[in-house]
């Protein structure tokens, strides 16, 4: 019985610490609906800070909580740094451009903090009288986690206060029910919220410096938060703190348990049980209706067909990029199968969103899952490419067609977050099922067959199976089905008054979508003979809706442009030094200066010829 409470104790710790930055991330989004992925930044740049501060002033209990506060401190003025120069520019934004802007964030951040810190993990002292363990029912506890465990109530006792008993703490929840009432009564709203992100990043610098008693401080403490903190706030209810906090202690008191019985479960439980709660509860335990929704949306613009010389421009670049094999050497042919890969998983995603009004953070999973089956059915059941290229497709649109019907049951960000859930759990099964998957290991020998991989052939093979899915795909939003999606995207109740129905028709598009994406993902695995759990990856994801804000969301050339030159940049800065760092910069180049992306940006070139000319 003893071991079971150790066991309880331990969760509520874990708990405590979790709920500081996910209370600080549902503070953030509650007020500005910044859908902040940069806050687990500041989780572990308060890590950073607090080590370098306790180890200086070392050896006294009150050198260490000044350090610990300190270091909370000093990421509030960074994240409000942060705030007027970037973020105060896309509040009314759509979300992929916030989530994108604040990963380009995450990628500066990480590297200034290996240019300051090094790479190497630190181990940061223990606190002074809290370096001990006492025992209770028999079992040593440590002393610092019964400590963590009060600070967790503590700090939410103080939030209370905070919202209920002052001036600042109503005004802040009067403009997370109405913004726009706030504003007309003569409040500050940019101040307002400046005020919120300062508290928010304080609680997530907070949480990291309290961590460096528990664990070593590393560069990748930052994407191992975030995930789970986005979890919290979402099972919660987004712009709930007491939610958030009973969302921490859940995950973490079943996590503590459910180890002991499957310890690989730990990976994916707590997406499991954000997809269960979501499911049954869309707005999430304490949630409200319109709670998912971000930031306030630009009206989405039509989707025009090329004119006659845009087609003839595009014709002329297929035809150059189907002879270049001929007079190129065999990297360059590698890198262009690279980007036709890219811009069918950039399109399909951008049927998706562009068309169907539907924004996924779990895109690759469906590219990992036509990977995956390609991969599986070469080595597993021992067919051929052909075979394998079109049982891969099929997997991921059945794998679309599951995880698809749940999630067009929700709207705006737990939509979002539910098609993140789904990849997740994909990639751990991916992960942890070595005898079938081959887990980290991934699955190798994935060659093309012997024909497919002379004299180029291969790259041919890519060619038309990519640019005839672009194809397909382009003449499906053009065609009766793609009007319907886009009439749901712009006003379902319309769609819904005249008889449609919207959520068969969200479904079908989001299979197409993922089946697509998996065709992406077979074309990938034979290029490479091989496949990982990478496939699966957020990372993946977030390069996906890069590529799809690099073109322009509102063209449907811009998924197109923006592959390409992700691709390219990627290919040239990843040989530098510090590349994460150039990769943010130009990330938050695109959405602070051109907003509507290369596409958009090519737009206005030509009309500013045209002008000229006449």
């Amino acid at each position: 019985m003893g071991f079971y409470f150790a066991q309880l104790l331990t969760g509520l710790a874990n708990a405590s610490s979790l709920f500081l930055i996910a209370s600080g991330l549902s503070i953030i989004f509650g007020v500005t609906r910044i859908v902040n992925f940069a806050h687990g930044s500041f989780y572990m740049v308060g890590a950073y800070l607090a080590y370098t501060l306790v180890t200086l002033w070392s050896g006294s209990i009150f050198g260490f909580w000044f350090s610990v506060i300190l270091a909370a401190a000093i990421v509030g003025l960074i994240g409000l740094a942060i705030e007027l120069t970037i973020l105060r520019r896309i509040y009314h934004a759509p979300e992929l451009f916030q989530l994108v802007a604040t990963f380009g964030v995450v990628l500066i951040f990480q590297d200034a903090t290996l240019a300051i810190w090094g790479a190497e993990d630190l181990l940061g002292p223990r606190a002074p009288g809290l370096d001990s363990a006492v025992r209770i029912m028999g079992e040593p506890i440590p002393e610092y986690d019964l400590a963590l465990i009060a600070i967790g109530p503590v700090v939410l006792l103080a939030i209370w206060l905070l919202f209920h008993k002052t001036r600042w703490g109503v005004l802040v929840r009067a403009a997370t029910q109405d913004r726009e009432m706030v504003g007309a009564l003569g409040v500050n709203q940019a101040w307002l919220f400046s005020a919120a992100f300062v508290l928010g990043s304080f609680l997530a610098g907070l949480g990291g410096a309290l961590q460096i008693p528990r664990e070593a401080v590393s560069l990748q403490m930052d994407l191992s938060i975030i995930g789970e903190a986005f979890v919290v706030v979402v099972i919660g209810g987004m712009g709930s703190v007491s939610g958030a906090f009973v969302a921490a202690v859940l995950i973490s008191v079943l996590n503590a348990f459910a180890i002991l019985i499957f310890p690989q479960i730990s990976i994916v439980l707590p997406f499991i049980i954000m997809a269960i709660v979501l499911i049954f509860r869309p707005h999430g335990l304490f949630g409200k209706p319109g709670s998912e929704k971000g930031a306030p949306e630009e009206p989405e613009q039509p989707l025009a067909l090329m004119d006659q010389k845009s087609a003839m421009v595009l014709m002329a670049a297929l035809l150059v990029l189907a002879l270049s094999p001929l007079f190129t050497a065999d990297f360059t042919s590698v890198l262009m199968v690279d980007v036709m890969v890219a811009t069918l998983f950039a399109v399909s995603l951008h049927f998706m969103m562009g068309v169907g009004g539907m924004v996924s953070f779990g895109h690759a999973a469906y590219f990992g899952v036509g990977a995956y089956g390609a991969a599986m059915a070469v080595k597993l059941l021992g067919l051929g490419m052909i075979s394998a290229m079109i049982f891969g497709p099929i997997c991921a649109a059945l794998a679309a067609l599951f995880f698809g019907w749940f999630c067009v049951r929700l709207s705006g960000v737990y939509l979002a977050m539910l098609t993140l859930a789904a990849a997740q759990i994909l990639w751990g099964v991916t992960f942890q099922w070595q005898e079938f998957t081959g887990g980290d290991d991934g699955i190798l020998g994935v060659w093309p067959a012997k024909w497919a991989s002379a004299d180029k052939v291969y790259f041919y093979i890519a060619f038309v199976l990519c640019i005839g899915g672009i194809w397909a795909l382009r003449r499906v939003a053009f065609s009766p089905f793609g009007y319907i999606l886009r009439g749901v995207r712009d006003s379902q109740t319309r769609a819904e008054a005249i008889g449609i129905d919207t959520r068969f028709h969200q479904w079908m598009g989001f299979v197409l979508a993922g089946g697509f994406a998996g065709l992406a993902g077979v074309v990938f695995a034979f290029s490479k003979g091989s496949v990982f759990p990478d496939s699966l990856s957020i990372a993946l994801s977030i390069d996906g809706l890069i590529m799809v804000l690099l073109g322009g969301i509102h063209a449907l050339a811009g998924p197109i442009l923006g592959a390409g030159a992700f691709v390219l940049i990627e290919d040239w800065v990843t040989r530098l030094d510090y590349w994460r760092f150039i990769f943010g910069a130009i990330i938050l180049v695109v959405v602070l200066l051109a907003p509507d992306g290369i596409a958009g940006g090519v737009q206005r070139l030509l009309r500013v010829l045209k002008g000229s000319r006449a």
